[in-house]
Formats: structure tokens, sequence, C-alpha cells
């Protein structure tokens, strides 16, 4: 009953500022762009919760607790990066396509071709159909172990909450909620990380900063090394290509003031580096103090309980909802607006079709029996990834022909995709990033042999 009262008065809240600071949205631009001058200070709040995905504000921990400082760097700094990376190519697709709502749709005008809009739309949706899934898996995992509710009835009643203020007036709800959930995260991440220093105080903290087992010194020693080639060079690649391959950051550029998009990625990137930070420290303390981790997955949610009054599970509980929920309604958008490219953009009923879809479809890939967040990140970071150099590539002047980018991105996939799946099964660092670059290059790379051989016979990259 505890966890129903807490998904009822998260909903109410949610639910309730749509209500009071939003209209309804009749228009299908404005339902997916707004008036395209939307503040970038509740942008850079959106931006930073919508690259905050529930699992994690658990990794950041995990990683702090396993590996020291150096599993922290690895995660933090990448992610922050990333966000920062993407700031001039969101202002070059501003500027190029003012009017513009969709990557796939600024692809298609681009090279003129059905084919290549197709391509972005298989990556772009697919990525939002399996992000969804991710949240629902994960957050719901937690949230089920923490509260008693059936797992299967708690990846509904997310999916109902996050639906319900989306379908009222698109990416404003999304942004408008997005602002809430960030601060409270931030909040709940000043709150942990004072709690933290009071428990054990910053000595504590210092005597964790090897991870658990001390052996983590040294961003250049054995251990060091091994985190960087297992974790961190992997975890880089397909970092970089995340906010490339997200049709959530692409619709966010579209909508906020286009003078202010630098604004609002560079503090988002640092508003969403504070909530891994304080959860990092949170891994320290525990390592600090020798905490045996009965589950390495969820280490925070033991930690807070093993270190703070039973009050505390509460707000960590909102700031998981948050994290999850940010980035679901942030997909729902996304689908919606995709959904203009598909069917030209004219009907509001099918834009909002899309998102009960597009949630139906992650209800039922998360309650796939043995299905794991692992499976769907595999798949989901893959495709991201295999569209980022002919985009990149793109906004920067270099022209492809159409078949260029179509035989680029499915060769990314068909080959950089099973090494990459090898590479997680066998828990292999090496596999891991061969099969990161592989998809990341082999794109670009085919793109460009493609392209001068069709230019050679005749045809034009336009």
């Amino acid at each position: 009953m505890k966890g129903l009262v807490i998904l009822a008065v998260y909903a109410a809240i949610m639910i309730t500022a749509t209500l009071i600071f939003t209209k309804k949205e009749k228009n299908v631009e404005r339902f997916c762009v707004g008036n395209r001058k939307e503040n970038w200070i509740m942008s850079a709040l959106s931006i930073a919760a919508t690259w905050i995905w529930a699992p994690a504000l658990f990794v950041s921990t995990e990683k702090a607790y396993t590996n020291g400082f150096v599993g922290l760097f690895w995660f933090l700094v990448p992610n922050v990066l990333c966000l920062i990376i993407f700031i001039p190519f969101a202002k070059r697709i501003r500027k190029e396509m003012p009017e513009g709502i969709t990557l796939s749709g600024y692809m298609r005008d681009k090279y003129h071709s059905e084919g290549v809009k197709r391509v972005y739309l298989f990556q772009l949706m697919g990525l939002s159909v399996l992000s969804t899934g991710v949240q629902l898996l994960a957050g719901s995992q937690v949230l089920s172990t923490a509260t008693g509710i059936s797992f299967e009835l708690v990846t509904v009643l997310l999916a109902v909450i996050a639906l319900s203020y989306s379908l009222f007036s698109g990416i404003k709800a999304s942004m408008l909620t997005d602002a809430i959930q960030m601060i409270f995260m931030l909040a709940a991440s000043a709150a942990f990380l004072i709690m933290t220093i009071k428990s054990g105080g910053t000595s504590g903290i210092l005597e964790g900063i090897h991870g658990i087992s001390g052996n983590y010194t040294s961003f250049w020693s054995k251990e060091g090394i091994e985190v960087f080639l297992a974790f961190g060079l992997p975890t880089t690649i397909g970092l970089l290509s995340g906010p490339f391959g997200d049709q959530s950051f692409w619709q966010r550029a579209f909508a906020v003031k286009s003078n202010r998009i630098g604004h609002a990625f560079l503090v988002g990137a640092i508003l969403f580096g504070m909530v891994p930070f304080s959860m990092g420290i949170l891994g320290f303390a525990g390592a600090g103090i020798g905490y045996q981790a009965k589950d390495l997955g969820v280490i925070n949610f033991e930690l807070i309980r093993e270190m703070f009054p039973a009050w505390v599970v509460l707000p960590f509980l909102f700031m998981i909802i948050s994290g999850l929920l940010s980035t679901v309604d942030s997909n729902l958008c996304a689908a919606s607006s995709l959904v203009t490219d598909m069917c030209g953009g004219k009907e509001l009923k099918k834009t909002k079709t899309a998102m009960v879809v597009l949630l139906l479809a992650g209800i039922l890939i998360a309650n796939i029996p043995g299905m794991t967040v692992t499976h769907l990140f595999l798949f989901y970071g893959t495709l991201r990834a295999s569209t980022l150099l002919p985009t990149v590539m793109t906004l920067k002047g270099v022209r492809f022909t159409p078949r260029g980018i179509q035989y680029g991105v499915i060769s990314a996939l068909a080959v950089g995709l099973p090494i990459f799946a090898y590479g997680t099964v066998l828990n292999s660092g090496p596999y891991k990033t061969l099969g990161s670059l592989t998809t990341v290059l082999l794109s670009g790379i085919v793109g460009v042999i493609v392209t001068k051989a069709e230019v050679r016979h005749g045809k034009s990259a336009r």
C-alpha cells in the first residue's frame, strides 16, 4: 500500500503541474517543439533529466564502490562531455533547418531521399522503444523490491503516469515535468551528500576513493588500465554517440530559443554531472566503511538503508522514479515527433497514438521472461552508434549519396552488433570495444566508399 501511495503522490504532482503551467496542445508542430522559444534554464533542466536514466543512478555508485575514483571518472566524465560535444551540432541543425522537428526529417531533406529517412526512422524509433523498455525494466525491478508491488503492475503504473501528462501538451509537459524531476534529483543528491559527510566525515570518503579492494590507486596502474579497457573505453565510445542518435536531444535543439542552445546544453551537462557525482561519493563512503555489498546492481539502495535513517528511503525512491520517468516521457515525445515524418505531420491523433503504442511496446519488452537491462542496452547502444558518423559528417558539410548513408548504417548494424554482443556475453572489454568501434566507424567508412564509387559512375552526392 505504501508503494501505491508513493506513486499516486508522484503522479498527482506531475499532472497538477502540467495542468496549471501548460495548456492542452491541439497543434501538431507545437505539440512536438512548442513555440521554438522555450526558456533555456528549463531546457537545461530537461536536458539533464533526460540524460539521467534510472540505472545510471546505480552505476555511478557501483563503479565508485568497486573501482574507486577511476571507475567513477570513466562513468562521469564521458557522460558530461558528450552533451558538451553535441552543442555545435545542435546549433548547426537549427541554423540549417530552423523549422525542423526531427533528425530523420533533416536527413531526408538534406539528401532528398525517402530511403535515408527510413533508415534514420528505424534507428531513432528503435532507440525510443528499447530505451523505454530499459527504463521500465530497471526502474520497476527496484521499485518492486522496495515497495512489494508486483513487477508487472509497476511497469504498467509507471507507463500510465508518464502518458497521463505527456498526452496533454507534449514537449511542454515533458520539459516542465523534467525540470521538476531534475530539481528534485538535485535536492535529493545534495541531501544524500551532506548526510554522507555527516555520517562518516570526509576521512571516511577518502578512505574509500580507491574502491572496496583498495587496489584502484591510479589511472595508469594495472587495475586502472583494466578498468579503462573493460569499462572506460567502450562506455566512452557508446556515450559519445548517445545524444547524436537520440531524437529527444534533437527535439530539444529545435524547441529551445535558438540563441540559447549552447547555454541550455552546457548547463544541462553540468547539472547532470552533479547527480552521479553525489551518488559516487556515497559509493566511496560505503567502501570506506568496508560495507560488503549483497547486490552490486543496487548498491546505493543498500548503502542508504545501511547508513541513514529509514525515512531516507522515501526520497531515494522519488529520485529513482524521477530518473526513470524523465527519460520515458522524453521518449514519448520523441516518438510522437518521429510520426510527423511517417504520416506527414498533420494529424495530432496519430501523433498521440504513437505515444500509446510506444508504451505498450515498452511494457511488453520489459515483461519478456529473462530479459535484462544488458540485453536492451546492447541493442539500443549499437543502434544509436550506427548513425553517428553519417550525422556528424553531414552536419560538418561532407556529402554522401543516399545509398552511401543506407549501406553504411546497415553494414554497421550487421557487423558491429554481433561483435559487441559476443563481447557482452563473455564480458570481454576488448570485444566490446571492438564492437563499439566497428559500429561507429563502419557506417562512415562504408558510406564514403559507396559514395565515391557512385560518384565515379556518374551519380552525384547531393
